[in-house]
């Protein structure tokens, strides 16, 4: 099975899933995998491993970005078949256990139908696992603040308002920002292109969410990995700016 894997820097890899992009840093044989796509994207996201050289028994851990289930959806089955430790933001933990579910519900997706996109893309998160219960049984907080000692050496960034525990993950010596949830560059529920916050029924709280934009302003950057979207490739302050302006 052929995945859409774009090189991006050495070591550096961004995954297009089925609706959802997944992250993969090499270092020799070891791997670090950020975010793991929809319980559907399983196949991908192992065809994605093998394309980079790699195999699901390489990767030293998984860093999670949120919750949500197109992100979390194959975390388990890693964590449970191979061992390999799973890390969030502290905050993010319990919602990876599902001690609670921070996810925009079907009443809101209903009322939002309206809207262009948004009942295809419905249909794409119901037929891809996007309902499914999918807990990390012993997901854990990052080991230590500051670089990771993992491939790559990703630097967790809080950036909540899309989930209260949210991340994106800093490369600085690449110059990559890995952005999940907090600033995408398009999404099906959106029409339209490049940097930018989702539609605001996917928000825990907007306004924190806003807030998170200063945060990105202030990371060195000339890429920018989304968790929806294609990569974008600009100064990461900029693409920051140009999402606040479209969210007012």
């Amino acid at each position: 099975m052929r995945t859409d894997v774009r090189h991006i820097a050495d070591g550096t890899y961004l995954v297009h899933g089925s609706n959802t992009n997944w992250v993969i840093l090499t270092e020799g044989d070891a791997v670090t995998l950020i975010d793991t796509g929809y319980p559907g994207d399983r196949a991908a996201l192992l065809a994605s491993l093998a394309e980079v050289g790699s195999a699901p028994e390489a990767v030293q851990a998984i860093l999670i970005t949120h919750a949500h289930t197109d992100h979390l959806g194959n975390a388990e089955y890693l964590r449970a078949t191979y061992g390999t430790p799973v890390y969030l933001h502290e905050a993010e933990v319990p919602h990876a256990r599902r001690e609670f579910l921070h996810q925009v519900g079907v009443g809101t997706v209903l009322r939002n139908g309206w809207r262009p996109g948004v009942l295809p893309w419905a249909v794409h998160a119901l037929r891809s696992g996007g309902t499914a219960h999918v807990p990390v049984a012993s997901p854990e907080p990052f080991p230590r603040s500051g670089p990771l000692d993992l491939p790559g050496r990703p630097v967790p960034v809080h950036t909540p308002g899309h989930t209260d525990g949210h991340s994106a993950y800093h490369l600085p010596q690449a110059g990559v920002v890995i952005s999940g949830d907090a600033l995408a560059t398009g999404h099906p529920t959106s029409r339209i292109e490049g940097p930018q916050l989702l539609p605001e029924m996917f928000d825990r709280e907007r306004s924190r969410a806003l807030a998170s934009l200063d945060v990105f302003e202030k990371l060195d950057g000339d890429v920018l990995l989304p968790g929806h979207g294609p990569a974008h490739t600009g100064s990461v302050r900029d693409a920051a700016l140009q999402a606040r302006e479209r969210a007012q």
